[in-house]
């Protein structure tokens, strides 16, 4: 059964929390911070902030999308400052 992963990264050189869903979240914090991913290229490193497994797709997406939104941000950027 295909997990996805709902994560938060932090860039180390910006004040950016970048927020995204995959299967593979080794793999893709990798691309983050190797600068291939276009979106996020220009914030890289980054170090991982949050990240939470769900068991299908559209569960994540539900969850990615909150975390992208006001609420949810908020959240990382005090999950942020207990670093």
């Amino acid at each position: 059964m295909a997990m996805f992963w709902v994560y938060a990264l932090l860039s180390l050189n910006r004040n950016y929390i970048y927020v995204g869903m995959t299967q593979d979240i080794e793999q893709r914090i990798s691309r983050h911070n190797n600068g291939l991913e276009r979106t996020t290229k220009p914030y890289a490193p980054f170090v991982l902030l949050y990240k939470e497994v769900h068991p299908n797709r559209i569960e994540a997406r539900k969850r990615e999308k909150y975390w992208k939104s006001g609420v949810g941000k908020e959240q990382l950027r005090e999950i942020k400052n207990t670093l």
